[in-house]
């Protein structure tokens, strides 16, 4: 009988380690990528601050979980961005998915899993040169503000590697966030007025 229970603690040893094998092996994403620390960058790193659009609570504006990374909400009616003058510099929307400044019109991107609007088609590779080059994509437009670059561009690359594993397992969320909107160009300068009609000059003396 001793020996039988010491058979089954040890049945039961081998199973827990390969459990935790398993579980360690599931946290780690393709190239050795940490989903959990992902999670830990992205999270600590406040992505969610823009990425996650703000809802109207009990108690003022809380983050919509129900959307959670999916940026700026598609089909949401945006009036003109408000003028401001320096020393201001711009203005955000309620939601904190739209921002305007001398850049234009900037909307928080999809960064969830969807494939059709977010990043799940991206690969790796695309993520990482996305961040190091500053463009979207890593070859389209410039990445525009609020997304912090300079600073997730001191991150390295193995961090970035966590974060997009991260973001690979996140719900997707079908949102298709506008595209940016360029800065409204100055007005023209108004024509400069005729010069004033000179007098006509006086007779001359009769001789």
């Amino acid at each position: 009988m001793k020996r039988f229970w010491m058979t089954v603690v040890f049945v039961a040893l081998v199973i827990a380690g390969a459990a935790s094998l398993m579980l360690n092996a599931e946290a780690k994403g393709k190239g050795g990528a940490d989903v959990k620390r992902g999670e830990y960058l992205v999270k600590g790193g406040g992505c969610g601050d823009c990425h996650t659009p703000l809802k109207m609570g009990p108690n003022g504006p809380e983050p919509d979980m129900t959307r959670m990374l999916s940026g700026h909400l598609e089909g949401m009616a945006m009036p003109p961005a408000p003028k401001v003058e320096m020393p201001w510099a711009g203005a955000f929307a309620a939601t904190m998915t739209a921002w305007s400044g001398p850049w234009g019109v900037s909307f928080v991107a999809n960064i969830t899993s969807d494939k059709e609007t977010g990043i799940g088609e991206w690969s790796e590779e695309t993520f990482t040169q996305a961040i190091r080059s500053g463009r979207h994509l890593g070859k389209g437009r410039p990445i525009l503000p609020p997304m912090p670059i300079p600073a997730m561009q001191q991150l390295t690359d193995e961090d970035l590697k966590s974060i997009f594993a991260y973001l690979k397992t996140t719900p997707a969320i079908k949102n298709r966030v506008p595209d940016p909107l360029p800065p409204i160009a100055a007005p023209p300068a108004p024509p400069a007025p005729p010069a004033p009609a000179q007098p006509p000059a006086p007779p001359e003396p009769a001789k």
